[in-house]
């Protein structure tokens, strides 16, 4: 059984008004057994909170450190927790 974990990404760029919020909830539907959101924040990054299985985790991580994005990944920072729960599905907000 995989561990289920939680992680908070910070993502620097142009990620803001280029479908990133969109595009980041389509990846962690297709891998499946994830759970957060994806926010828009006021100094232009988007944060990404999931939960789910740590090698879903790691995949969507992946995936916003890749070139596949929208717009232009600069940077991101993330930081690892225990799941919190609360959450139905990805959503957008």
């Amino acid at each position: 059984m995989s561990e289920e974990v939680r992680l908070v990404a910070w993502v620097r760029g142009r990620v803001q008004g280029v479908g990133f919020r969109w595009f980041t909830r389509a990846k962690a539907l297709e891998i499946g057994g994830l759970s957060g959101f994806a926010l828009n924040l006021a100094d232009g990054r988007v944060q990404v909170v999931v939960e789910g299985a740590r090698e879903g985790c790691e995949g969507l991580l992946d995936w916003l450190q890749g070139t596949d994005t929208p717009g232009r990944v600069d940077g991101v920072t993330e930081i690892w927790d225990t799941p919190r729960g609360g959450y139905d599905g990805f959503a957008i907000r």
